[in-house]
């Protein structure tokens, strides 16, 4: 399969990077994401979207990464939009996917106390007329308090639920970025069901999961050359960092583990987007990103020695990131757990 970029997914890029460069507030650049229309390229194009795929979307998601941006991007369109356009029915997605232009966030609830995307969620959800009552307790949450509404994997399938219904308590929880997390208690909480099933939650998982790998694969492609940049800059004994064979060598397997990233992401997110069987994919990529990219960081963290904790330099922004997102996935553990137990079964 040839993964190179397609025109589409070049302009978005493109566009992005552009935005990205003039270092805006968080806010100033959401809304200018908004009035790109960048925000509302998956929806169909009835409600003036492009109707683009996950792999399309991912595009915009890599260069969001790679700024290491602090916005609701991921947690908005990999958790929200993508999955509401791939479940909902026509008179959900009018309803829920028109203020999308004006900057609408919305999120996912992926973790369970004890297990990150659990496969038989413990959050329950009971039919009461036309809607749902959910009970239950999710955990890292982001954007949850700002978000219109927040996905909830329950054991009847997805539904949504307004974070400021009644029944709806949100605790904030640390982060390691400092981006807003939190803890969702619901009580008997009034929801409406986006998906049926366990096929319903199987599908926000793997859209979340492929939405994760974008920006990973663009949050290590942006440390590498940040720290590139440094170590051919910065001279010791007269000479560049970089002319040092062990600089070189560590610049170098990290350059490895981006580049395998790179690969396993997109091929994760194509079969995502093909409707192909992509648990294996997203299973080894999961697994690549709570492994590998942690340890990839610390050591882009060494390179730049004492200035890569300054604050006012960007590379503390990604690995507080990196680390945010292996959490996310539930660390090494649990997904070296997932790949090995789909390989027993093959």
């Amino acid at each position: 399969m040839d993964f190179t970029p397609d025109e589409t997914q070049e302009a978005v890029a493109e566009v992005a990077t552009a935005l990205l460069a003039r270092e805006l507030e968080p806010d100033a650049l959401w809304a200018a994401f908004a009035e790109a229309d960048l925000l509302t390229l998956a929806l169909p194009e009835r409600l003036g979207g492009e109707g683009l795929s996950v792999t399309d979307v991912g595009s915009l998601l890599v260069e969001v990464g790679r700024a290491a941006a602090p916005i609701p991007a991921l947690a908005t369109l990999g958790f929200g939009v993508l999955p509401i356009v791939a479940l909902g029915t026509d008179a959900q997605q009018d309803e829920l996917l028109t203020g999308v232009s004006a900057g609408r966030v919305f999120t996912a609830a992926l973790g369970e106390p004890g297990q990150q995307f659990p496969a038989q969620p413990s959050t329950t959800a009971h039919q009461s007329g036309d809607w749902y009552r959910v009970s239950g307790t999710v955990l890292a949450v982001p954007f949850a308090a700002s978000a219109h509404r927040i996905l909830v994997p329950t054991d009847a399938g997805v539904v949504l639920v307004d974070p400021t219904a009644a029944g709806v308590a949100l605790t904030p929880t640390p982060s390691a970025s400092g981006s807003p997390e939190f803890a969702v208690t619901m009580d008997e909480a009034v929801g409406e069901l986006l998906g049926a099933g366990e096929e319903a939650v199987q599908t926000l998982y793997r859209i979340a999961t492929a939405s994760i790998g974008a920006v990973a694969d663009g949050l290590v492609s942006g440390a590498v050359d940040l720290t590139a940049a440094h170590v051919g800059s910065r001279e010791q004994f007269g000479k560049p960092l970089a002319t040092f064979q062990a600089v070189s060598q560590q610049i170098a397997d990290a350059y490895v583990t981006s580049r395998t990233l790179h690969v396993a992401a997109l091929s994760a997110s194509w079969r995502v987007s093909e409707g192909l069987d992509a648990q294996s994919d997203l299973d080894v990529m999961a697994y690549w990103i709570a492994q590998e990219v942690p340890a990839t960081m610390q050591v882009l963290h060494h390179l730049h020695g004492g200035l890569g904790v300054d604050v006012t330099y960007p590379l503390h922004r990604y690995y507080s990131t990196a680390k945010d997102l292996a959490r996310l996935l539930g660390g090494a553990s649990q997904r070296l757990d997932l790949v090995g137990a789909r390989c027993s079964s093959i």
